[in-house]
């Protein structure tokens, strides 16, 4: 039987893999985006990477994982955040004249959360609830082993969920880049402290320090796990009060905290939540991590060709 083919298309990375309906990976080719050239150099990266893998054998279907606003139905893209030149692009049309298959397009953490579904941390529950920590927070509802998406132009958009009523949102507290900034005030605040040593002249990615911090013991760095995960076990209860998931299932960049991350949300969240509905969902990391949304890519695939 012919191959799937799997793409995400992020902010800082691309991916294609060639796979199968298990959702196993038979051969990847990971690039590094290069922002300066817009969605035109991610086109470029793309089309010599995918006349490389059907060179040999055409595939099914392709499906993809994109970073930002996507309009499943037609695979057109609304908007890039962070590429420019994507804005109103058909990827599903530029796609599929180029591989004379079907292509199917949906936003990344939508494919993620299918991926984890079927094949990762939330396998053989439902529904699942799956919330990305990244450059930005992402969501997506699965249920039934389908993704939920809601009347257009409906996502699980948990990062915009407003924590009050001043605007702040779940993603201006709980994205990568939320916490670099707190980091940041802290080595300037106390830099003798063990994560203020740790960060270097160049402001970007302190987030990265965290968990060694956390495996020393630094005050200031349990402080921000806490007040990270209070802040998201308060968004994701909303989540749960409106979808009721057996499983939420936490992945992105911050994800790699790992146990000390899913154990202060699993202990927060029930705080949050109706006594009636204690403890609430299990909480487990990503299973995929890395491959989480070209998993989902090749299960959106499948699912598009069966």
């Amino acid at each position: 039987m012919a191959p799937l083919i799997g793409i995400e298309i992020g902010g800082t990375k691309l991916q294609l893999v060639v796979g199968d309906g298990s959702g196993k990976i038979l051969e990847r080719k990971r690039r590094t985006v290069d922002k300066t050239k817009g969605a035109a150099g991610i086109r470029e990266q793309i089309q010599a990477a995918l006349a490389d893998f059907t060179h040999e054998q055409k595939p099914r279907a392709i499906g993809v994982g994109f970073g930002g606003p996507v309009d499943w139905r037609n695979g057109k893209i609304c908007k890039s955040h962070q590429i420019e030149g994507w804005s109103e692009f058909d990827l599903a049309g530029w796609l599929q004249k180029l591989s004379g298959v079907p292509v199917i397009v949906d936003n990344d953490a939508n494919v993620a959360a299918l991926g984890e579904a079927l094949h990762g941390a939330a396998f053989g529950f439902n529904p699942m609830f799956y919330v990305t920590l990244g450059s930005g927070v992402g969501g997506g509802l699965i249920l039934d082993q389908k993704t939920y998406h809601g009347a257009s132009p409906g996502e699980a958009e948990i990062g915009h969920l407003r924590l009050d009523r001043h605007g702040t949102t779940l993603e201006s507290r709980c994205s990568g880049w939320a916490i670099d900034v707190r980091i940041r005030e802290i080595g300037k605040r106390e830099p003798q402290t063990i994560l203020g040593r740790m960060l270097g002249p160049a402001p970007g990615g302190e987030a990265k320090h965290l968990s060694a911090a956390l495996a020393q013991g630094d005050p200031s760095a349990r402080k921000i796990l806490f007040e990270l995960a209070e802040d998201l076990s308060f968004g994701l209860s909303h989540a749960t009060h409106l979808f009721h998931p057996e499983i939420i299932v936490i992945g992105g960049g911050l994800a790699h905290l790992g146990e000390p991350l899913r154990a202060a949300v699993e202990n927060s969240l029930p705080n949050f939540l109706m006594e009636a509905f204690a403890p609430g969902p299990k909480v487990r990391l990503a299973a995929l991590l890395e491959d989480a949304v070209p998993v989902g890519a090749l299960a959106l695939a499948h699912f598009f060709c069966s």
